[in-house]
């Protein structure tokens, strides 16, 4: 809006006189009524709101059933333990969901803490806070934006901008420009931004929008109203969550039918219903998904990416589209020149060679007023490129000045748009050099220089010139021509001799090509998106692989006149969207999504944030990226390398694997159980289990090789094929067929070992081995104590085989690599030793009900639960033979 206003238009409706600024009486009253110049701040979760989210699963809600119960029945060693595992899973649900988010800090710390302004027409300095709408703002260079401003002076002012709009350079602002209708951010030259910061010259502003109201605070708010979704995992899970919650109520509801209709005692039913429900929840399961994605998090410190949300990790292994930022993404963030023209000829920037183009090297060098001092650069990004340019031939700009000494300059201006410095060379002889727009050079020179020899320049040399440039400009470089003359130190543009052409772009990532195609091979898509011009954005895509025809790009104000909806039918068919706004992002990151895709946006402005957030994944860079994109995003990449995003996805595929490999495992063993319950349960036999073996069983026999199996090693090939299908669900291909088989084998096994005393003992006293007579035996305490503890042994270290069998379902276990998965060997062996403790130490076989066994006894019952590892070894041999015959 005030873009599109004259200055005196602009202070007359903010009632202010820009020679003397608001009275400190004015700026009060008008601080009480607009508020300070700050950004609102959200009430984050308390840790009691934390921990209490993370109890509303419906797993959970049964489990606290079986709590209540259990104290009601005064079987209060199994209140306390099925609690202990409630309270363990909300606390390391809380302690994930704690690493609150730090954008709004961080955007906090992008507002400059102090301004210079004119009040009561005495220039003061004062809190950037404290700045209200009208305030005249003073600006040089060096100074951060510290509100919203109209620019009412400019003085060859330019601001860095690229952190809000995408610019690689700074722009060029003129306060006395009037925007002709709505144009973008990076097109208003008569305004600063919040945030942004001054590069070179000098002007004044005066405030029109502070806090909230500014662009930057309009990210605030974005960041703020953004909704964390769900992961494809977290969802699944849930979904999985609600099922196993519906199946165990429906599995106490028919064992309550079955005891009435057996007319068993109501007491003990509730008992073995809360053993039932226990054992239709995977209780570990949460535990150990946590527990994968967060040894996931350490791997992905190996390949330069720290995982700010744990689910990130997963939802990584089905990104489909890639939608980067170009610069400092992409490309180096670094204006780079990359050709120059000499001697009538375009050459590329590694033929330079100072003994023979010493004068284009010594001209562009000595003609700034940039400056680097080791690892510090200060000054405009294009200057800094031409000294980048001296130093490929071991030239630098102090070394120059020392034998070539600036005696008198002309400052760059707008309006020229050339800047010329007069210098004495070490004979004493004056030379200066003005570097510039080409068009405004070649209008000044009537003479050039070629091989060393000065002739008047023609129609024909011109021409040459002109097609260079051209070629240059098709590639997007930026181009600066340079020009010469001797023996005059009166620093005029006039007569001048033309000596060479510069062109420069901020550059590719070296790497990022190569990512690319990558990407393409594995089946995702990279999209760039950028605020820099489509000519510039579309070179760097071509170069890249993104993009091959002009057609699939698109522009920030053609986006502004579509809808959603209209966006969403267009996106398919684009690769490209230049010059956008931070919204532009938003609907495209929405237009992706809209398709299916899993969208993983990278950036490192504060213009990403909102992009970042709304993507599947946020992608922040680590180095160069802005302290509010690292707070939006799920994950930072410490190099700043955008090839890192291919092996972050790389890493999320194959801990995606494993994590199906663990809830397989899990699941499994958990239907073993039901299986092994209800079967004996409808068979009118006493409880198999207790709900204390089967929570021991789920959460410490189980729990160790389920996380071994989270951390198996990778499959090589993975980057071979294309992202899993989001929609697909974790039991696809075959995957629910697995489960149930494996879980019916470890009921059978389970079952047989409960079984087995009874039916030994019939067989001693040679009677008839029938159900009445095994309800007989089972009456028996110890007979009941030790058949209880055959099969609460036989289900647990039939598990553990059942783990090992988990780990390839395409390959025997005799061509394993064992050692390959060091963790499943430790928790096969401390899985054993738990068992036995349980079984051989007084006070546990207490608290569990469980007896001594023999080393016989130990050996029958090892050799039993061996079964999985068998039928494994089947289901590998059907695999074969059906391909052989296939």
């Amino acid at each position: 809006m005030f873009e599109q206003k004259q200055i005196n238009e602009v202070l007359d409706e903010l009632d202010v006189n820009h020679l003397n600024g608001l009275s400190e009486k004015e700026a009060k009253a008008r601080l009480e009524k607009y508020g300070p110049n700050a950004f609102q701040e959200t009430k984050p979760k308390t840790k009691l709101q934390m921990f209490l989210s993370q109890l509303r699963d419906p797993m959970i809600y049964i489990l606290i059933g079986a709590v209540l119960i259990s104290a009601f029945l005064k079987e209060f060693g199994d209140a306390i333990i099925i609690m202990a595992v409630i309270l363990l899973n909300a606390i390391i649900g809380m302690v994930q969901e704690s690493k609150a988010e730090k954008s709004l800090e961080a955007l906090k710390k992008l507002s400059s803490p102090t301004a210079m302004v004119r009040r009561d027409g005495v220039t003061v300095e004062i809190p950037a806070a404290d700045l209200v709408i009208g305030d005249i703002v003073l600006l040089e260079a060096g100074r951060i934006i510290p509100a919203d401003l109209r620019l009412i002076n400019t003085i060859d002012m330019k601001v860095e901008e690229s952190a809000l709009t995408g610019e690689s350079v700074p722009v060029q602002k003129d306060a006395n420009f009037i925007a002709n209708g709505e144009i973008t951010l990076g097109d208003r030259l008569n305004m600063a931004y919040l945030s942004t910061n001054v590069s070179y010259g000098r002007g004044e502003g005066v405030v029109v929008k502070t806090g909230m109201n500014t662009e930057i605070g309009k990210i605030a708010k974005m960041i703020n109203e953004s909704v964390d979704e769900l992961t494809p995992l977290q969802k699944r899970l849930g979904e999985l969550g609600k099922i196993l919650g519906i199946l165990a109520i429906i599995l106490c509801v028919l064992l309550f039918a079955v005891a009435l209709f057996q007319g068993r005692d109501v007491m003990t039913m509730l008992l073995t219903a809360i053993a039932l429900a226990v054992a239709a929840i995977p209780e570990g399961l949460p535990a150990v998904v946590t527990i994968v994605l967060a040894l996931g998090v350490q791997r992905m410190v190996k390949v330069n990416t720290i995982i700010r949300k744990l689910p990130a990790v997963e939802t990584l292994g089905s990104v489909s589209i890639v939608c980067s930022d170009k610069t400092g993404t992409l490309t180096q963030n670094k204006m780079t020149v990359t050709k120059f023209y000499i001697n009538e000829s375009l050459q590329q920037i590694s033929k330079l060679d100072y003994d023979t183009h010493k004068l284009l090297v010594d001209g562009f060098v000595l003609c700034t007023d940039s400056y680097i001092e080791g690892t510090s650069r200060f000054g405009d990004p294009t200057e800094l490129a031409l000294l980048d340019m001296g130093a490929l031939v071991n030239v630098t700009k102090q070394s120059l000045e020392t034998s070539y000494p600036r005696i008198n300059e002309k400052a760059f201006d707008s309006d020229r748009k050339m800047m010329t410095t007069v210098h004495q060379t070490p004979s004493g002889k004056l030379i200066s050099y003005t570097k510039g727009a080409m068009d405004r050079i070649i209008g000044e020179c009537d003479k050039i220089i070629i091989d060393g020899k000065i002739r008047p320049i023609t129609d024909a040399d011109k021409k040459k010139i002109q097609v260079a440039a051209k070629e240059m400009a098709s590639l997007a470089l930026r181009v600066l021509a340079l020009a010469v003359k001797f023996d005059d130190n009166s620093a005029e543009e006039k007569h001048l001799i033309f000596v060479g052409l510069v062109g420069m772009i901020d550059p590719p990532r070296p790497e990022a090509a190569a990512a690319v195609e990558k990407f393409k091979g594995a089946g995702v898509s990279t999209v760039m998106i950028t605020g820099d011009h489509i000519d510039t954005a579309f070179a760097i895509a071509k170069e890249l692989g993104i993009a091959e025809r002009e057609e699939q790009c698109i522009t920030g104000s053609e986006l502004s006149q579509m809808t959603q909806e209209e966006l969403n039918a267009a996106a398919p068919n684009l690769r490209v969207f230049a010059r956008v706004s931070p919204e532009n992002k938003v609907m495209i990151v929405n237009a992706f999504k809209s398709h299916g895709h899993i969208v993983s946006m990278t950036g490192d402005g504060v213009n990403d944030a909102p992009s970042l957030k709304t993507a599947d994944i946020g992608v922040a860079m680590g180095i160069t990226g802005t302290d509010v994109a690292k707070g939006a995003a799920d994950m930072v990449l410490t190099d700043d390398n955008f090839a890192t995003i291919e092996n972050a996805i790389e890493e999320g595929r194959n801990i995606y694997n494993n994590i199906r490999k663990s809830v397989f495992f899990l699941l499994s063993s958990n239907l073993g159980e039901i299986f092994t319950m209800f079967i004996a349960i409808v068979a009118g036999l006493a409880s198999p289990l207790k709900a204390i073996h089967i929570l021991w069983v789920n959460l410490i026999t189980d729990s160790l090789p389920g996380l071994a199996l989270g951390v198996d090693s990778g499959d090589p090939e993975i980057m071979k094929t294309p992202p899993r299908n989001p929609k697909d669900s974790l039991f696809a291909n075959g995957g629910l067929a697995i489960i149930v088989f494996f879980g019916f084998v470890i009921g059978v096994i389970t079952l047989t070992a409960f079984l087995s005393t009874p039916v030994i003992t019939l067989m001693e006293a040679e009677q008839s081995i029938t159900l009445a007579n095994i309800k007989l035996m089972l009456m028996d305490e110890g007979i009941y104590i030790q058949s209880q503890t055959y099969a609460f042994t036989v289900l647990a270290i039939s598990q553990l085989f059942n783990a090992i069998g988990m780990r390839n379902l395409n390959l025997s276990i005799f061509r394993y690599n064992h050692l390959e998965n060091r963790m499943m060997i430790i928790a096969f062996l401390v899985g054993i030793l738990l068992q036995v403790a349980v079984t051989e130490i007084p006070i546990l076989t207490e608290l569990f009900g469980t007896m001594e066994l023999s080393l016989t006894e130990w050996l029958k019952l090892v050799a039993l639960s061996t079964a999985p590892l068998w039928f494994h070894e089947l289901f590998i041999f059907i695999k074969f033979i059906k391909k052989k015959t296939a």
